[in-house]
């Protein structure tokens, strides 16, 4: 396989800095870094966007996350490795990148779960963090993005 162009947020001057910004201010906002990732990891399986997958399994593992937690990412509902708080962050990620799969995409229910878990800060940056993987997904998907490369 191939990449179709130069990944278009690293080709337009500023575009990946602005990107980049977001990611940073997310980053800041207190939301623990193994949920995030887990997050990115779970909305890029959906997405099937391997690059995001090969780069979300590889930054999770240099934070110290286990291979048995990777692993049943997909199958969230029934591995007994994530807690309370992490299943509400990938429900709410689930929700968030399905938006076409329901009438009521993010559920009073998802997102109540979510809250009991998480400040309005955390759940804005969980938000915006599932929003811009998806931003990811969408243009490495369209792309042809190729694992592991270099942008």
């Amino acid at each position: 396989m191939q990449a179709r162009i130069k990944n278009p947020a690293a080709a337009l001057p500023g575009a990946m800095q602005a990107i980049q910004a977001l990611i940073a201010a997310t980053q800041k906002s207190g939301a623990p870094a193994r949920t995030l990732e887990l997050a990115h990891l779970r909305a890029s399986q959906i997405n099937g966007c391997a690059a995001c997958i090969d780069y979300g399994v590889r930054q999770a593992k240099a934070d110290g996350e286990t291979d048995e937690r990777l692993f049943a990412v997909s199958a969230w509902r029934e591995a007994p490795c994530f807690d309370d708080a992490e299943r509400a962050a990938l429900a709410l990620a689930e929700a968030v990148t399905r938006l076409a799969d329901s009438t009521d995409p993010v559920p009073d229910a998802v997102w109540a779960e979510a809250a009991r878990h998480y400040d309005e800060r955390v759940l804005a940056a969980l938000v915006l963090w599932v929003a811009t993987t998806n931003l990811f997904n969408r243009v490495n998907v369209a792309t042809r993005q190729i694992p592991g490369a270099a942008w």
